[in-house]
């Protein structure tokens, strides 16, 4: 949040004492702040009623009556609401009091602190711009969270989106590419229920570190006696999954005996149990993932090249986290919002330093390893607004080292210069949305828009 940004804030002075309206106007004129002045309540609703403001100032008593409080309660039915703070005399205190179970941000008694009034009004008026954006963020993720909890704005999370909603109603082999923490899972669960199959079962198996035998046993099963300790009969994931879908994550760590074994599955679409000599019929929709880089694998023989063109009859391939950066807001305000009602904390977000040290690190583990920090800091902070103190000691240096080295290839050119080149990076970082760009950069659209004129970008 930049701080031009809190200091150009609107703010509505309701007062029936016009020298003092006058006073207070001028005092946060002189900050940068926008102000309009309405002399009681009736003016005051309909100023409301006309325009939403960042922060609401007014007198507790007008005209012998306590009007604002009823102001208090119009700004209140408001969304958002914008902070109140109320001005009262020393004898309206408890009236002032009780205002805050009410919603009130605060109350300051007269005569005014100038400095003083400067300051509350300058934390209310940060306040609510950070309520705003909580706000912006929270539609992005409603109008996101459409495909089972899929969250990204950016173009290359759409077509991730787009691919995977053209092939959940067939049953066609999905191969999910993407490093670990992309949310390969999150999307085969996404396509299994959109579906044909969804109500069915959706049955996974993590391939990584398994061994032959142990992979052979979970996937097709055992008959009693098959081997040692084999009591009773066992069926694999194979039949579990039977008219449902089977998930088989980290595929490109299979055993080369194992693929061989997995593709006469696939092929005929029948399993034998270990121990027996009886083939059983199987009807499963079949998606896996890797990691790795397979097509690679199969040029090396690494991995069976029939195998791997049986299991991809379509490819999705999920972007890393550090190649999609427009999306990290609204990831951060999910697992921020979801971590807060989990542990039961009362949260307003990220400071500005936080956000940026989260934009600008690499996130080797990409979504994963962001919603495991968000969480970490939720329950590790006692702050009602998570700061850079807050992140774990390995974010902070690698996010502190990345944005040095991008500061040092602006060393030796003008502000101005280095304004465009940030600009420019940005939006390009965005793919040219420029409402997330000005979200990034801390600045209003318009004062975006003027920028790329002037800059001719």
């Amino acid at each position: 949040m930049a701080q031009n940004e809190v200091n150009r804030s609107t703010i509505l002075i309701v007062d029936d004492e016009q020298d003092h309206a006058q006073v207070m106007c001028e005092a946060l004129q002189r900050m940068g702040h926008r102000c309009e002045v309405a002399y009681n309540q009736a003016e005051a609703d309909e100023r409301l009623a006309k325009r939403s403001f960042d922060v609401i100032v007014t007198d507790l008593m007008m005209e012998g009556k306590p009007e604002g409080l009823d102001v208090l309660r119009a700004a209140t039915k408001m969304s958002p609401a914008p902070p109140v703070i109320l001005v009262t005399a020393h004898a309206d205190v408890p009236t002032c009091r009780t205002a805050l179970s009410e919603g009130a941000y605060d109350y300051i008694e007269k005569p005014l602190d100038l400095d003083y009034f400067r300051a509350q009004v300058g934390r209310a008026a940060e306040k609510s711009v950070l309520q705003k954006q909580n706000q912006f963020l929270q539609e992005q993720i409603e109008q996101q969270v459409g495909f089972e909890g899929i969250i990204g704005a950016s173009a290359s999370m759409r077509s991730v989106v787009q691919m995977a909603r053209q092939v959940a109603m067939s049953d066609i082999p999905i191969l999910i590419l993407g490093e670990s923490g992309t949310g390969k899972e999150l999307i085969a669960r996404a396509i299994h229920s959109h579906s044909r199959r969804r109500k069915n079962r959706m049955v996974n198996l993590n391939c990584a570190g398994l061994s032959e035998s142990i992979l052979e046993d979970e996937l097709f099963g055992h008959v009693r006696g098959a081997f040692t300790g084999a009591q009773g009969d066992r069926a694999g994931r194979f039949e579990h999954a039977d008219t449902g879908t089977l998930f088989l994550d980290e595929i490109g760590d299979m055993p080369a005996a194992m693929q061989a074994k997995l593709l006469r599955v696939l092929e005929n679409g029948e399993v034998v149990r270990l121990g027996a000599n009886d083939p059983i019929r199987v009807n499963v929709r079949f998606i896996s993932a890797t990691n790795r880089q397979i097509e690679e694998m199969v040029s090396e023989r690494q991995f069976r090249e029939d195998l791997y063109f049986r299991i991809k009859g379509a490819t999705i391939q999920i972007p890393p986290l550090r190649e999609r950066r427009e999306d990290i807001p609204v990831l951060i305000h999910y697992f921020l919002t979801q971590a807060a009602e989990k542990y039961g904390k009362q949260l307003e977000g990220v400071t500005p330093e936080a956000h940026q040290t989260l934009m600008s690190f690499n996130w080797p583990g990409n979504v994963r390893q962001l919603k495991n920090v968000i969480e970490n800091m939720v329950v590790l902070s006692s702050e009602k607004r998570l700061g850079v103190e807050a992140l774990p000691a390995d974010i902070r240096p690698k996010a502190a080292a990345d944005s040095l080295g991008g500061m040092n290839n602006l060393v030796g050119i003008s502000i101005e210069q280095a304004e465009k080149e940030l600009i420019r990076n940005t939006l390009k970082m965005v793919e040219g949305n420029r409402e997330h760009a000005a979200k990034i950069l801390g600045i209003g659209e318009r004062t975006l828009y003027r920028k790329i004129k002037e800059y001719e970008l």
